[in-house]
This record gives structure tokens, sequence and C-alpha cells, in this order.
């Protein structure tokens, strides 16, 4: 099942999504500019009248009164994000783990507990397994892929189940309106990492989660030239994440959200295209006598295939594939010859943007997991994550079957 065009024309609270994303919030551009200018100021003239600036002052997330709080670009930005993943609020942070932080930190308190699945971005998993016990929080981490899992570990003292779907970097997938159905029926708070999947993908609010939580550096942002961080859901959670930020100081720069500004703008083309590629590339990796198996929600294979055709308009751009060996050691070493041979796509970390990236997440992320956690997480010697590009299809297609030639 191709479901890749089904984002495509889809109206967003009126708008068609191209629409949206080229206009939404222009009212926050006072200037008669085409192109929204770059708000480089640190500060702002306060209002004549006291009583003014000490109401300016109180304001949550001002446009107008001191950068770390906000800034007129970033309000432009947050309404198209809130507007796009159908929340009521966004705020922007310096990075998607300062959103992840901030939103963590504002929504659990000393002695509570969290549930988490297992299979997360090794950021995520650092500060959840790592940090956390630091304020007296103890994570719980579970098969995203088992709803009962989730329930079992659920505790008097539980506040928040965090997931992430499709996850890094094995794209298994959450069924977000089962866990928000559990969660709600505890009283307990939701948040999903909704960065490989984009809200032209999934919407999690439309799913009864809580927050959804971007590293907008990659597909929002697009170009690999900046970095940046949202939240998006009730306007009473994002409050609190802003007020959290703004003390953590983890502000977004005025050029880095001009830039990602400038990103959206492109988005539905840049997703639609990569998507549609990726499901290609899947398919044709899956068929090659040297690729063990792909990863993929868009593979009939891929064990959540139904819940991915139920969940998702289009099935992500991102994809891993271990690569065939006889022992870990040979699977590393034609993995890296594999990576090594490549000409188009670039051996880099993060992901989203328009260029493809290749990586060996067992390396990317040696200094986050001992060699027992990652064959715990299922991350082989021979596991490869790729980030999809805007490239020719047939022009990645021709770059893979030379440099497996040679693996």
């Amino acid at each position: 099942m191709n479901v890749s065009h089904q984002a495509a024309g889809k109206e967003w609270d009126g708008q068609h999504i191209e629409t949206l994303l080229i206009h939404g919030g222009a009212h926050h551009n006072t200037t008669r500019a085409v192109v929204p200018p770059i708000w480089q100021t640190s500060t702002y003239k306060a209002p004549q009248q006291p009583e003014d600036f000490a109401e300016l002052a109180s304001k949550i997330n001002p446009k107008e009164f001191y950068s770390r709080y906000g800034n007129p670009t970033n309000a432009q930005v947050q309404e198209i994000l809130a507007t796009l993943e159908g929340a009521e609020a966004s705020v922007l942070t310096a990075s998607g783990m300062g959103a992840i932080a901030a939103a963590i930190l504002s929504t659990v308190r000393a002695g509570g507990h969290i549930i988490a699945q297992s299979s997360l971005y090794a950021g995520t998993m650092t500060l959840l397994r790592d940090m956390m016990p630091k304020f007296n929080i103890e994570t719980t981490f579970v098969d995203q892929t088992c709803i009962e899992a989730f329930r079992k570990a659920i505790r008097p003292n539980t506040q928040l189940i965090y997931v992430e779907t499709p996850s890094n970097p094995l794209m298994r997938l959450t069924d977000l309106r089962a866990v928000a159905e559990l969660a709600k029926s505890y009283g307990i708070t939701t948040m999903c990492d909704n960065t490989f999947a984009t809200p032209l993908a999934q919407r999690p609010i439309d799913y009864g989660i809580d927050l959804v939580l971007h590293s907008a550096t990659k597909y929002l942002g697009g170009h690999s030239d900046l970095t940046a961080g949202a939240a998006c859901g009730r306007a009473h959670l994002v409050e609190q994440i802003w007020r959290t930020s703004v003390v953590l100081g983890s502000a977004l720069s005025a050029f880095d959200s001009w830039l990602l500004l400038r990103g959206l703008r492109t988005l539905s083309l840049r997703v639609q295209k990569a998507c549609e590629t990726a499901e290609k590339l899947a398919a044709y990796l899956e068929a090659h006598p040297k690729i063990a198996c792909v990863h993929h929600p868009s593979l009939p294979s891929h064990p959540q295939h139904k819940l991915a055709c139920e969940q998702m308009r289009n099935f992500t751009a991102m994809m891993s594939f271990e690569v065939k060996g006889d022992t870990p050691e040979e699977q590393y070493e034609r993995a890296q010859r594999l990576i090594c041979a490549l000409r188009l796509a670039h051996h880099a970390v993060s992901l989203g943007g328009v260029e493809s990236l290749i990586v060996h997440p067992a390396s990317m992320w040696s200094a986050q997991y001992t060699a027992e956690q990652r064959k715990e997480a299922g991350i082989s010697a021979g596991l490869v994550r790729f980030s999809t590009g805007i490239e020719a299809c047939s022009d990645l297609m021709d770059d893979f079957e030379q440099a497996l030639s040679v693996v």
C-alpha cells in the first residue's frame, strides 16, 4: 500500500498545507517585506507607561520583551507548528534535546516515575537512564510494540509515558491511540517524539497524545543548516515548558528561527519526494542478496505494517537495514565498506535534510550504549541507518548498486 501522496492537498484548519506553510502566521510580520525580516536584537524598548511594561514582563512567550523569552520570528514559526500538529500552542528551543529535556522536567516531579519505550533516540535514552535519577525520577523501559507492557509498568507515582514513533533507528511503531487511552484512564501525561514522521505523516494529538516533540533540526528545517527543537500541545502544558526553557536558557536564536521558517515553506514538497524515494529504496534493498533485512514501515514484511497503514499518512523517509555477514566482525566490516563506497549519501550524523545521509548507529552511539545495551536495543554490528534525501531515486539506486558490488 502506497500512502505517500495522502498528505498532499490535505486541509489543515481550513487551508491546504502547502498554503499554510507559505502564508501561516503572516500577521507577525509587521513590515511590508515579502520575506519576514530577522529580528536581530536581544531586547526591545519598553512601553512608555510603567503598568504596560509590567504587563509585558509577565506575558507568556512575549514577542517583544527579551529574546530569551521570545521574538517575532519565533512567534510566527510557533503558530505554524501548532497548526500543523493540531495543537493549542507550541514553543521553540535551541535544539531537539532542549525541547525534550524541558518538556520532561516540566512534567515530572521529584519522586515521580516515567514509562518509556526501550527503542529510543540515544540522547533521550541518556537523559532518562542516566540524568533523571539525579532528580529522584526513575524510568521503566518497555517494548513499544506491546501495549500490555505499558500497562504492567504503571505505578501509583507514574507521571509520564514517553514514546517515539517510528523509533530511531529500527523504525518500530507505537500504537498512539492505545497508549493515549491507557494513559488517560490513569491520569498520566503522554509525550511523543514525532521527528521521524513529521506532522505530514501523523499528528499524535489526533490520537490523544498530550505533547508532541520535534528536533526541528531535521525535516522541519530540512537543509542541515540549523539546530532547533519544538514542543506542541495543550496551552497550559506548553506554558510550563516555556517557563522551564527560559530558566534553562535554551532559547532559539533569531537567525536559526528565520532559517526554520524558510525551511518550513518547502516541507510538504521535500517530505513527499523523500518518502516516495524511501519506499522504492526499501523495496530494492530488501531484495538485494547482500542485505539481511530492511526496517521500513512501507514494507509488508515490517511486523507493524498494518499499524503504519492505519496510523500514518506516509511511511517516513528514514530507514535502516542490516548488511549480511557470518559474524558481527564481518557485518561491521561490510557495513563500513558500504558506507565508504557510496558517492551520493554523506557519511554524517543527523537526518531529514535535502541530501541523503548514512550512518552506523553502533559507532555513533558507542558513548551512550554499552555493547550489551546495544545488543538489547537491537543495534547490531551490521545495522546502517539511512536518511533519504530528495535526489533522483534512480541515482540513489545506482549508487547503492555500485557500492554493494564491493561489499
